[in-house]
């Protein structure tokens, strides 16, 4: 048998009869070899009947077992006669009792089996000491069998413990888990379809065409437009015990429904298409879904109510037109080259509108809005990005970060704010710079600094403190207690030569030693009541020192939740007024909302006013103004 270091006993002169479920196994002189007419479950209870008659397989190609068990695995080796030969082992011979012993019981947890290799002994003749030996693959591979285990070893891993019995607990079999199917799917096969993102397939099988593009493309008669995909079956898993785990049926879809007037559904030898039925420009409604080819269409540069409506995108998306007033574009990654007068909807990536914003909006829930012409009567808000202006007018804004070169009368809330001129806003951030501000007309400028609430953290510590000094107080109390009783003459001298005697300064006489005794029987009140004393001060102090600790990790706390709020505006061109707003910095984005309610909150007069002035500058660092 392989990878042994001492030989199991020879097997019996006895052969293998194949009787039974064996009749499918054939032991011949140069090995033994199953049916291959009969692989699966014959071959399976064959091979199940040997291990558990007590034999083993010797020299077994676990490979071809469980692809001849199982159907999984590397193909079988075909004969001369082009038929699968089916070579199991090269013999079959007994497991010896005494060697069947050495073998370990299996872990089996979440479709792993780990064995624990350690030295083994064979027990010596007529008692003699122990004889180490090795395991055997053949044997181990007969007795996880027969442990349940009759899928997925791992013979690299039982290779190695063999050959090192120190290597301790090791994975030795895994379950096989099942491979997914293919879903059917739509792809387009026409270059002639000018697109910006290929059809999306929605849960229910159907494609939502209307977010594939926004121009109408020609195509000619005979075109192949799209092809379905067909479901492709999974592959079963296994688990240990050999169990088969199917994999979950694909899903198909109905092909015919995405044909419309003008296209048809055609099956060739080399899949299934859908093909234009003459020539014409694409359509596609958004009610059914479906595609059709007609001779006339009205198309227009940009996005309007006469040309594409509403656009709902899964990629990048770029336009050189205008987008008309109401119009709705929603995508990831959006550059406009023309004006935009709608809304612009983005889930991440770069908005960039490279002209003007006049009355629309622009929101990006995961990247950054960028605006190069002039922003008015607008809003723009990146919930996870940074808004970069020119110049704003009548706007809100809000965002991780706003940047604007020139703002009038726009409020602006961010986690971080920085402006060039601003006249007539209200601005609120926990790091608020500007270079210069001014009132405008009738709005007054506003600062809003915005600082951590730490008002419950406050009550904390004062209820904290107080505590600390109530426990300051009763150690006091005992701390005097225990030096008056300490004072009494009597009890002084006790426990003067208590502690004489304790340190070995002083030996007593049995005379001594009775009196002394009655001397403690005499202050024995008092030194019961010393006892009760230092035990309170004890407790008192160690209550002390835990809220003393309690105090100075809340105070640090305080101090984290504190730092990073700041405001530094260099030039006070009017009056300008700076407030501090606090914030729950464990709430929700105090940034993050609506238009309506950032109005009504900056233009609230909300908030402690910290400086009010018309001329110079002004700095504050939150514990208060640097200036």
């Amino acid at each position: 048998m392989s990878d042994t270091a001492v030989a199991p006993p020879p097997a019996p002169a006895a052969r293998f009869a194949p009787t039974g479920p064996e009749h499918c196994i054939d032991r011949r002189p140069d090995g033994v070899y199953a049916d291959p007419a009969v692989l699966g479950t014959t071959v399976l209870a064959a091979v199940d009947s040997i291990l558990r008659s007590g034999n083993i397989l010797s020299g077994i190609d676990y490979p071809v077992l469980i692809k001849a068990l199982y159907g999984t695995g590397p193909a079988l080796p075909t004969g001369p006669d082009g038929q699968p030969l089916v070579r199991l082992a090269n013999d079959v011979v007994p497991f010896n009792a005494q060697r069947r012993q050495l073998y370990r019981s299996v872990k089996i947890a979440d479709g792993e089996a780990e064995y624990c290799f350690e030295p083994v002994f064979l027990a010596g003749p007529s008692g003699e000491a122990e004889v180490p030996t090795r395991l055997d693959l053949d044997e181990f591979v007969a007795d996880m069998w027969l442990k349940g285990i009759r899928f997925g070893i791992d013979l690299a891993s039982v290779r190695a413990g063999i050959a090192n019995p120190a290597l301790g607990r090791v994975v030795v079999a895994r379950r096989l888990e099942p491979e997914a199917g293919v879903d059917a799917t739509v792809v387009e096969v026409s270059d002639d379809i000018h697109r910006s993102d290929a059809p999306r397939q929605l849960s229910n099988g159907k494609l939502d065409l209307m977010c594939f593009q926004n121009r109408f493309p020609q195509v000619k008669g005979g075109t192949r437009l799209l092809q379905k995909l067909p479901t492709k079956v999974g592959k079963p898993g296994f688990e240990l015990s050999g169990i088969r785990i199917e994999p979950a049926a694909p899903r198909d879809l109905d092909f015919a429904t995405h044909a419309g007037d003008g296209t048809r559904v055609e099956k060739s030898a080399d899949g299934e298409y859908l093909v234009a039925a003459r020539t014409g420009f694409l359509n596609v409604d958004p009610k059914t879904h479906s595609i059709a080819v007609g001779d006339k269409i009205v198309s227009r540069d940009g996005v309007s109510a006469r040309t594409t409506g509403n656009l709902q995108l899964t990629g990048d998306y770029e336009e050189f037109g205008d987008v008309q007033e109401k119009r709705i574009i929603e995508g990831n990654g959006i550059t406009v080259h023309g004006n935009v007068y709608g809304e612009i909807h983005s889930r991440g990536g770069m908005v960039r509108l490279r002209a003007n914003l006049v009355g629309g909006s622009a929101h990006n829930a995961r990247g950054d809005i960028q605006v190069d012409g002039v922003t008015a009567n607008a809003v723009l808000q990146a919930t996870a990005g940074m808004v970069t202006l020119q110049r704003a007018e009548n706007c809100v804004v809000s965002g991780t970060r706003v940047r604007i070169e020139h703002a009038v009368n726009c409020e602006i809330i961010a986690d971080e704010v920085s402006i060039g001129t601003a006249e007539g806003c209200a601005l609120a951030a926990r790091r608020v710079q500007a270079d210069a501000t001014a009132p405008w007309r009738e709005s007054e400028m506003l600062v809003y600094a915005m600082a951590a609430d730490c008002s419950r953290i406050d009550e904390v510590l004062e209820q904290i403190g107080a505590r600390v000094q109530q426990f300051e107080a009763a150690a006091a109390r005992h701390k005097a207690e225990l030096a008056q009783l300490c004072a009494q003459p009597a009890v002084r001298k006790y426990l003067e030569i208590a502690g004489r005697v304790r340190s070995g300064e002083m030996s007593l006489t049995p005379a001594q030693a009775q009196q002394f005794k009655q001397m403690g029987q005499a202050v024995a009140h008092d030194l019961q009541k010393i006892g009760e004393v230092s035990a309170a001060r004890k407790a008192v102090e160690g209550e002390q020192a835990e809220g003393k600790a309690l105090l100075e990790r809340f105070t640090a706390q305080r101090a984290e939740r504190a730092a990073g709020s700041a405001v530094t505006l260099r030039l006070l061109q009017g009056e300008t007024q700076i407030r501090l707003l606090p914030f729950d910095p464990d709430g929700p984005c105090f940034y993050n909302l609506p238009a309506r309610e950032i109005k009504a909150q900056l233009r609230g007069n909300a908030g402690t006013v910290l400086h009010a002035a018309s001329a110079g500058g002004y700095a504050w660092g939150g514990a208060g103004p640097v200036l």
